[in-house]
C-alpha cells in the first residue's frame, strides 16, 4: 500500500512545503471531528485553489493521511494533472454521466475511505457559500458514514477564481471541522442537504466573527454582507454565468 502511495505521499510533503515557504498563519480546529476509522464524507465549502491542500491537512493532522477527491473532469483530461490525480487515486465528475462517479466514492466509502467533496460544485466569488447540490448528502446516506461539514478561509487572498494569484506571506487561514451531522430517522437527501447549507453558512459567520486580519485598503476578500466589496451571492452568480458562457464561446471557435 505504502509504495502504491508513494505520488499521493509526495504530494503531501510538497503541500506541506508550500505551506511554510507562503507562510500561512493557520487557525485549525476540530480535527478530532474527523473520524480515526471508517469512511467518513468531508463537505467543505469552497473559496479558493487551495481548498483541497486545506481539507486534506485536517485528515493528515489526524493520522488518516490520505483524501480522496472528487473533482472535475477537464483537471483529469490536463496532460499534467491528470496523471497526477489518478494516481492519487482522486475521483474524476463529468457531468454527463455522473453516476460512475457517484458509484466510485460511495465504493470508497464503503471500504473505509474518506471522500473530500466540494458540494458548491464550484468556487464561490462572493466567497459565500453557494446553493449546494445533493450528492455528499446521497453518498453519506447511501454508505452509512457520516456527513462532517468543514470550512476553510483565507486561502482567497493568495488565488482564487477570477483574480490573479498574490503571493503574499503571513496570510491568516482558517480551517474549521465542525462535529459529524447526525442523520434524522427518514431523512432525504435533499433536507440533509439543507442542513448541511445552513451549517456551512453558520460556520463561515464564526469563522468570519473571529478571523484575525483586515483589509489594508480595497474588501475585496471580504463578503458583501460583513461590509467588504465581494459581489453579493446575486452578482456572483451573474459573474459566473457570463464566465461560462465566454469559456463556451472559447471551446466552440
Amino acid at each position: 500500500m505504502r509504495r502504491r502511495e508513494w505520488p499521493y505521499r509526495a504530494v503531501i510533503r510538497t503541500a506541506l512545503a508550500l505551506f511554510r515557504v507562503v507562510g500561512f498563519r493557520f487557525d485549525v480546529r476540530g480535527v478530532e471531528n474527523v473520524p480515526a476509522t471508517g469512511g467518513a464524507v468531508l463537505a467543505s465549502n469552497h473559496v479558493s485553489y487551495f481548498d483541497f491542500m486545506f481539507v486534506g491537512l485536517t485528515a493528515h493532522m489526524r493520522g488518516r493521511r490520505l483524501v480522496r477527491f472528487m473533482a472535475k473532469q477537464a483537471v483529469f483530461a490536463h496532460p499534467v494533472s491528470g496523471p497526477l490525480m489518478r494516481s492519487m487515486k482522486h475521483i474524476p465528475v463529468d457531468r454527463s454521466a455522473g453516476a460512475g462517479a457517484y458509484r466510485h466514492a460511495v465504493d470508497a466509502l464503503r471500504a473505509g475511505e474518506l471522500v473530500g467533496v466540494f458540494p458548491e460544485s464550484t468556487i464561490s466569488r462572493s466567497y459565500v457559500p453557494r446553493p449546494l447540490k445533493s450528492g455528499a448528502a446521497r453518498m453519506a446516506l447511501e454508505a452509512g458514514v457520516p456527513l462532517v461539514p468543514v470550512v476553510t478561509w483565507g486561502g482567497h487572498r493568495v488565488w482564487t477564481v477570477g483574480r490573479k494569484p498574490v503571493w503574499q506571506r503571513r496570510v491568516a487561514v482558517s480551517v474549521w471541522v465542525d462535529e459529524p451531522m447526525s442523520v434524522v430517522p427518514g431523512e432525504t437527501a435533499a433536507e440533509l442537504t439543507d442542513r448541511l447549507a445552513g451549517r456551512l453558512r453558520e460556520l463561515v459567520d464564526k469563522v468570519l466573527s473571529e478571523y484575525p486580519d483586515r483589509p489594508d485598503g480595497d474588501a475585496w476578500w471580504l463578503p458583501h454582507h460583513v461590509g467588504g466589496s465581494a459581489p453579493t451571492p446575486a452578482a456572483a452568480a451573474e459573474i459566473e454565468a457570463a464566465a461560462m458562457a465566454a469559456k463556451r464561446e472559447r471551446r466552440a471557435s
